[in-house]
């Protein structure tokens, strides 16, 4: 297998270690059962309800990997889809509590989505850990395959779409419109749902920043992605807002334009 130099980022011949007497690649799952010998109940129950043999199953194995930083580019995806389950699932609720006229718990399932998303911009922080060298012997793995087909960050699009909808028809039932809220309630629950939206659109441009420059780190900002998409592009989806009226209405309540603002689209 190659391995990524400790000083040059290039790849060494260096053979990997066996992890077993025989060279053989024993598994994630044995290895588990291996280091757990011995251990008490309560450790085994934690791993059966939290289900790690299988959870460690789903990477490729050390044996197969094209590179030793494989592992680092599978866990960080695959914990980007599970944290982003979390902020759609939390998202989706929100919509429901909105459109069933309660304020306050949309509002913490919101910032608990907008929480998740923002766990998923750290995790972008490891991959200042993996080379342009050794994404290059990863590639060709990925085929056309991109992050623009991730489950997660199309289901966060579809959810954010349907937010804004909920807010426009809670402000709508109450006679309120956005420039309104802003410019005389800010004292109301409902203005605290529209703050905690815009968290939630913040943390979504964030991550898009911070995915293009991180993608531009390891390919360049002039390159072609995997489905033949300029990263270039990535940095114009950063302009992108799902709640622009929220944003918006800060003109005009500061500036003073006479702009009549009525939803967030």
């Amino acid at each position: 297998m190659a391995r990524q130099g400790s000083d040059s980022g290039g790849v060494s011949t260096a053979p990997r270690p066996p992890s077993s007497p025989a060279g053989e690649d024993l598994g994630p799952a044995t290895r588990l059962a291996d280091d757990r010998a011995g251990a008490s109940e309560p450790l085994d129950a934690y791993a059966r309800y939290m289900r790690v043999d299988e959870l460690l199953g789903l990477q490729v194995p050390a044996s197969d990997r094209a590179h030793r930083d494989e592992l680092l580019f599978q866990v960080a995806h695959q914990s980007t889809e599970l944290w982003l389950r979390v902020a759609v699932e939390a998202s989706q609720e929100a919509v429901w509590q909105m459109r069933s006229g309660e304020v306050g718990p949309g509002e913490l399932l919101i910032h608990q989505a907008a929480d998740a998303i923002r766990t998923v911009t750290g995790q972008l922080d490891m991959f200042a850990h993996l080379s342009p060298t050794a994404f290059a012997v990863m590639r060709p793995r990925l085929g056309t395959g991109s992050g623009a087909q991730s489950p997660g960050w199309v289901s966060v699009g579809r959810v954010g779409r349907e937010l804004a909808q909920a807010f426009d028809q809670l402000c709508a039932e109450r006679g309120v419109s956005v420039a309104e809220l802003y410019r005389w309630r800010a004292d109301q629950p409902i203005y605290r749902l529209a703050e905690r939206m815009l968290d939630w659109d913040e943390a979504v441009a964030l991550w898009r920043m911070r995915h293009y420059l991180v993608a531009a780190r390891l390919v360049g900002d002039g390159a072609v992605g995997t489905q033949g998409t300029p990263v270039g592009v990535l940095a114009r989806l950063t302009a992108h807002r799902y709640f622009p009226g929220l944003w918006a209405v800060r003109t005009a309540v500061v500036v003073g334009s006479p702009a009549s603002l009525g939803g967030t689209a």
